[in-house]
């Protein structure tokens, strides 16, 4: 993996790049750009997302929509660490509650990298809701 960065314009504000996609990332919020703490809780939904469409896929479940969103807290002091991450993933179609349940553990515990270097400082939870009713982590 090659990643770089560039600083762009006069203030704390850089595009970063893979090569091929560029992101925009911003030191605050009356900047342009995603902070890196908010990457890497995207990060960390995202990776965790890729994973649970790919284990619902390969059992075929007839997913028609997905939508994700993460809550994050963060230590007071520095460094100013993830503590807490609360995913909820929302899914339609012809989906299975318990496949669900289990392809989120499966990501979240197993598979997904950032998940698993984030969970280091913080406490990951999640829910999901399919067709419109919601499941809790520990139900």
């Amino acid at each position: 993996m090659n990643l770089s960065l560039e600083r762009t314009g006069d203030g704390i504000h850089f595009r970063g790049t893979n090569g091929s996609y560029d992101v925009s990332i911003a030191s605050s919020d009356d900047q342009d750009g995603i902070s890196p703490m908010e990457m890497a809780a995207l990060s960390t939904l995202g990776c965790s997302s890729i994973d649970i469409l790919m284990i619902l896929e390969k059992q075929q479940q007839d997913i028609e929509s997905f939508h994700a969103e993460v809550d994050a807290e963060r230590a007071d002091e520095p460094p100013r660490v993830f503590t807490d991450l609360h995913m909820h993933y929302d899914l339609r179609g012809d989906v299975a509650p318990d496949k669900v349940r289990r392809a989120i553990d499966l990501s979240l515990e197993t598979y997904c990298s950032v998940s698993n270097m984030v969970n280091k400082t913080a406490t990951i939870t999640y829910a999901f809701t399919v067709n419109g009713e919601r499941y809790e982590q520990d139900d």
